[in-house]
């Protein structure tokens, strides 16, 4: 059987690791490994799928993973990426941003039987005494050595600089791993490339406190070609709630991706078999189209189900190949009521989550980027009636933007 770092390695997965050939020897064997989410919203967005995929992948490998929910650290908040502190939650709304995420996780891990299981940081970290944790932990720590951290180096070259609050974070993530060690057998920790800094404090914690081997390993960053951030949309994050992100939304980003990311997307966000992988990734011209197609439908398969993305395909066959069932395109119901009190274009642009606001919505029309039913809409007040809406309107903005207008 494949080693399962060769199977991360050839699908793009991994970044940096640390004391890789004892990581191998230890992977030989049943693993436990966790992977750290802080709950900062209600919702998981695509920037976390990468290392729920890796942890799907370890899974399948027989290891166990351990998804470490952050409601002790989401109180500090990681300085990593930021160029300012972020904003303080409080406990309600981080247990909420938690639950939510639990139900989310479910999807893509098998907890049953204690297979997988969900754990929250909150349960140790909200109850430190200051000092003990400053004694037993801080103590351990090299400050001259925090500050070679790139999270922190960024931080301290802003005009706000860093607060003390944010330059403990490292300590808390890095005792989460000690404290998931002495609970579960925990070895390893996994995550974003973004987190090496954290994760070696972690790791390097267990290693000196209890004298036993711990690992850190990082993964790539999900990133175009050309290196910028991939999920970021007109509308946002693109998230995994179907609340936040339309199925069909989703799906058309996947659609729509450049050329030279299709295979590395197929790689690292669906199970396809590499070979399948790379014979896609290796189409040119108008076939590789079709590859666009397999990597949307695979993705929006496992993140919203089989349904949703027959449904988002079925929708997208019928705007843009003049096939299959209209029902299926994305829908704005609204009432008689609600035309007589706002029947603006601008308004169902942003109701319908095609525009930000009213204000992202008029320069769109005075962009000419916005038509209904075809017919180009120049005046930025243009209203529509009950009786045209009654009729089902298609409205569109941009090239991909697409929204069916009916009656309630």
């Amino acid at each position: 059987m494949e080693h399962i770092l060769d199977i991360l390695k050839d699908r793009g997965f991994i970044a940096q690791t640390t004391f890789e050939d004892e990581l191998y020897e230890q992977l030989k064997t049943p693993t436990t490994f966790y992977v750290g989410f802080d709950p900062t919203a209600d919702s998981l967005h695509i920037g976390h799928y990468i290392p729920i995929m890796a942890m799907a992948h370890m899974q399948k490998a027989g290891h166990k993973p351990i998804a470490l929910m952050g409601g002790g650290t989401a109180m500090i908040g990681d300085p990593s990426g930021k160029t300012d502190m972020r904003k303080m939650m409080t406990v309600e709304t981080i247990d909420h941003h938690v639950e939510c995420i639990k139900k989310q996780m479910a999807r893509f891990l098998d907890f049953s039987d204690g297979q997988a299981i969900i754990v929250n940081n909150g349960d140790w970290l909200r109850h430190l005494n200051f000092i003990d944790f400053m004694r037993d932990i801080g103590s351990m720590f090299n400050v001259n050595r925090m500050l070679t951290a790139e999270c922190y180096k960024a931080r301290m070259a802003t005009e706000n600089g860093l607060s003390f609050l944010e330059f403990t974070y490292m300590l808390m993530q890095s005792y989460d791993f000690l404290e998931l060690f002495n609970r579960y057998g925990c070895r390893l920790e996994m995550g974003g490339n973004d987190q090496w800094s954290n994760m070696l404090g972690g790791a390097d914690l267990v290693r000196r406190k209890l004298g036993e081997k711990a690992f850190a390993c990082t993964f790539q960053l999900l990133l175009t070609h050309d290196g910028r951030k991939m999920g970021k949309t007109e509308a946002g994050a693109l998230w995994l709630d179907p609340n936040k992100t339309s199925p069909f939304d989703f799906y058309q980003y996947w659609r729509n991706v450049d050329d030279q990311d299709v295979q590395k997307c197929l790689a690292l966000l669906t199970f396809l078999p590499m070979d399948e992988v790379r014979r896609l990734g290796a189409l040119q011209g108008a076939e590789i189209n079709e590859a666009k197609k397999v990597l949307a439908y695979e993705v929006t398969k496992l993140v919203h189900g089989e349904e949703e993305a027959r449904k988002a395909a079925e929708g997208a066959s019928a705007l843009f190949g003049g096939g299959a069932d209209s029902a299926n395109i994305p829908t704005l119901e609204v009432t008689a009521e609600e035309l007589a009190q706002d029947a603006r274009v601008t308004t169902l642009l942003v109701r319908s989550g095609l525009c930000k606001s009213q204000s992202v919505a008029r320069q769109q029309i005075e962009q000419n980027a916005v038509s209904l039913d075809g017919e180009k809409v120049t005046d930025p007040v243009a209203a529509v009636s009950v009786d045209q809406v009654s009729q089902g309107l298609l409205l569109k903005k941009g090239k991909k933007g697409f929204c069916r207008v009916v009656l309630k």
